[in-house]
């Protein structure tokens, strides 16, 4: 197994990853500097991958705790080195479960806020990439939107808050989901790669047993023009601690 050695904020951030497997991409930057998170709350990131939403967020915010659910045993191999080589073994733990199984290994009730990268495309949709670890990242392999909110629904204190970085051609997909587990969308942004472009993702924050209230933030850029590899002043502070 060939693995890289990555950083962020200027070295500050280690993270370990397979060459050739999953890799983490800009979603997670996204929903780790999108989220706000409050000091002391108790987080679960569903389908954590290596660990790189949950070590942002302690870098960010070191009061917090984080917990990681991972179906894969490479990737679940991955965040314990990860947590190593970070020095987070006092705020952040993982657990190999799938997340359908999730009342085998947490406590109902036990956290404020969950966050996920969800799997964005359904079985029919799109080539399936051959290699596993990308496959089950990307297409509804061993995981739907569905189980993420159900899963959430399980471990979140009452009014407690789930967010999700998604596909925009799947937003109605996840608030039909969501409604069916009893969350209501609280706040949405929507994020194009460029101004004038089609939106590509959204940010999207719920609360469990909640009412109705939704607030829809300024749209959010990656890049500040069409073919451009300049990252937006909004997308470069997401770099930065």
């Amino acid at each position: 197994m060939n693995v890289t050695r990555d950083t962020l904020f200027d070295g500050e951030l280690i993270i370990y990853q397979e060459l050739d497997g999953y890799r983490f991409a800009i979603d997670a930057v996204l929903l780790a500097g999108l989220t706000k998170v409050f000091e002391g709350e108790r987080i679960l990131d569903l389908g954590c991958g290596c660990g790189i939403v949950g070590l942002i967020l302690i870098k960010r915010n070191p009061a917090v705790s984080i917990a990681g659910i991972e179906i894969q045993s490479s990737l679940v191999e991955m965040v314990k080195q990860n947590i190593k080589a970070n020095k987070a073994h006092d705020s952040m733990e993982v657990f190999h479960c799938d997340m359908k199984d999730i009342s085998e290994v947490l406590e109902p009730a036990s956290f404020d806020l969950v966050v996920s990268n969800p799997p964005y495309r359904k079985l029919q949709s799109g080539r399936i990439n051959p290699n596993p670890q990308k496959a089950v990242a990307r297409h509804e392999i061993r995981a739907t939107i569905f189980d993420v909110f159900n899963a959430a629904r399980f471990v979140l204190k009452p009014k407690g808050r789930l967010a999700l970085i998604y596909t925009a051609d799947r937003l109605d997909d996840m608030i039909l989901e969501a409604a069916r587990c009893s969350f209501r969308m609280k706040e949405l942004r929507v994020i194009y790669s460029y101004p004038g472009g089609s939106a590509k993702l959204v940010h999207a924050l719920f609360r469990k047993d909640s009412g109705q209230e939704l607030k829809i933030h300024p749209p959010f850029y990656v890049y500040v023009q069409e073919n451009s590899k300049e990252y937006s002043p909004e997308m470069k502070s997401l770099y930065k601690l």
